[in-house]
């Protein structure tokens, strides 16, 4: 059974500062994310109602994730992580132990091989006319969309989905093992509300702590991309509102998790389908903007946005394409 809204709130609070700090930080008259990609991706997603998570194994950076991993069992092997199992083995005897047995046996192959994401970047105010310059370098591809979503639903009843929303953290490894302190210092200070909601509850707490930690932590020199992810992981959590196939992205054939864009008003999730979800569309630097405006005018009508005209925006950023 869910915990009531209070609850997780206070779940929150413990295990995920920084995910409550971001939320804090991103006021609901501007949370909005922009999904940065190429023209071709975009209009897929327009015709299929679809967006796909990847593999972390494909991700643009590999890397990025082994970061993750470094920091985090640098963190727990050191004294922050012994402060981290003390305070967990003072408010529920015995699950320090299993937390970190399954943590280094169970959990590591199954976040690297079997987690699926996708990245989208917080979108300003400022970059409504433009978008990000440094977005349409790394991701235009020479015909760069992006497509900027009303992220009321990234904050929304995410357990409908089992598709998970988390800030990216750009941190050092010093400071992921600050944060550990800081969590050790919020179970020990909220023992009694742990035991109150139960074993489970904390060891899943624990559980997604370390998953949104491990996949949503980057080195400080990507700061600038202000990145949110999307992140299912169906061995641990079933999603029953994304189908699984096989599918070839940049010439390497690979799983993919397809995520439906529609409402599910009968379980409490609206702001999906594509007419709610997409605030704008704006179209990259590229050599043919107007041809490509008409494409989307378009695709955006086939799925039922009555005021599409508005709703795209040509960037005049003066890039040079390769």
């Amino acid at each position: 059974m869910p915990l009531p809204p209070q609850d997780q709130d206070q779940i929150t609070q413990i295990f995920f500062p920084y995910i409550a700090k971001k939320i804090q930080e991103v006021p609901p008259s501007d949370r909005r994310f922009a999904y940065y990609t190429t023209a071709d991706t975009a209009m897929k997603i327009l015709r299929s109602k679809q967006i796909w998570l990847r593999n972390t194994a494909v991700m643009n950076d590999y890397s990025e994730v082994e970061y993750g991993f470094n920091c985090f069992e640098s963190a727990y092997q050191e004294e922050p992580g012994i402060n981290f199992k003390a305070a967990l083995e003072s408010c529920i005897p015995g699950l320090a132990e299993e937390v970190t047995k399954e943590l280094f046996n169970d959990w590591q192959p199954i976040i690297r091989g079997n987690t699926y994401v996708t990245c989208l970047s917080e979108h300003l105010s400022e970059e409504d006319k433009y978008g990000r310059l440094s977005m349409w370098r790394a991701y235009g591809c020479g015909t760069g969309v992006a497509l900027v979503i009303n992220g009321a639903v990234m904050f929304g009843n995410t357990q409908v989905l089992k598709v998970f929303s988390s800030p990216v953290a750009y941190e050092r490894p010093n400071t992921i093992a600050d944060q550990l302190n800081k969590i050790a210092k919020n179970i020990s200070n909220d023992v009694d509300f742990l035991r109150s909601v139960g074993r489970d509850v904390v060891k899943n707490s624990v559980f997604n702590m370390f998953l949104f930690g491990i996949l949503c932590t980057k080195h400080p020199g990507f700061h600038e991309e202000r990145e949110w992810r999307a992140i299912a992981s169906p061995k641990i959590y079933p999603t029953p509102h994304c189908t699984s196939a096989i599918e070839v992205i940049y010439g390497t054939p690979q799983r993919v998790l397809k995520l439906d864009l529609k409402d599910h008003q009968e379980e409490g999730l609206v702001g999906l389908a594509i007419p709610e979800l997409i605030e704008r569309i704006i179209i990259g630097p590229c050599q043919f903007p107007t041809i490509i405006r008409a494409a989307f005018l378009e695709l955006l009508q086939e799925a039922g946005v009555s005021d599409a005209g508005n709703r795209i925006i040509i960037s005049d950023i003066p890039l040079r394409q390769a």
